[in-house]
């Protein structure tokens, strides 16, 4: 029988000290209860292209990262393979999440990927953005954050990670 995890009552319990301590101004939103990022940049009245998703990966060599693309794009696994430096990348489960991510409802981690020990890669395309939106360890939060500010707090690394659905690398869109 599967055990459906917990829904928060609330953000992510160390997110809003470390946006904080790292001096990262942040707006934060309640919203109705969404399951997907794309749910979630439409109850927050963002475009789906600058709410940042937020996924766990691990390598076959045992690597675990978070990975940050917009709402829109799908990650691409052989993309995800080259900038990790690995033979295999394979997204984590959700007993595996729940896990690694502690305080957080599945599938919403935050993009700060030291909050849970864990190096943080984005795509090209998120780099594009000014402000970015993501949840907040919660089906019911969501973040705002200038991009800049986020991105020198969190140390980024950026690589070529995502596909839109039609295909083409995320960066590449006009």
């Amino acid at each position: 029988m599967d055990v459906e995890a917990p829904i928060s009552s609330g953000p992510h319990p160390g997110l809003l000290d470390w946006l904080a301590s790292h001096h990262v101004d942040y707006e934060l939103h309640e919203h109705p209860l969404t399951y997907t990022a794309r749910e979630t940049a439409r109850a927050e009245a963002v475009n789906p292209r600058s709410f940042a998703k937020t996924l766990g990966v691990i390598t076959d060599d045992g690597r675990r990262a978070l990975v940050v693309i917009d709402a829109t794009d799908q990650l691409d696994l052989v993309k995800a393979r080259h900038v990790l430096g690995a033979g295999r990348v394979h997204l984590l489960t959700e007993p595996e999440l729940i896990d690694l991510c502690p305080g957080c409802d599945v599938g919403t981690m935050p993009p700060v990927g030291e909050l849970f020990g864990l190096p943080l890669y984005a795509d090209f395309a998120v780099r594009e953005d000014q402000e970015i939106t993501f949840h907040a360890g919660s089906h019911r939060f969501a973040v705002r954050v200038d991009r800049t500010s986020w991105d020198r707090a969190a140390h980024v690394q950026y690589g070529d990670l995502a596909e839109e659905r039609i295909g083409e690398p995320a960066w590449a869109r006009s």
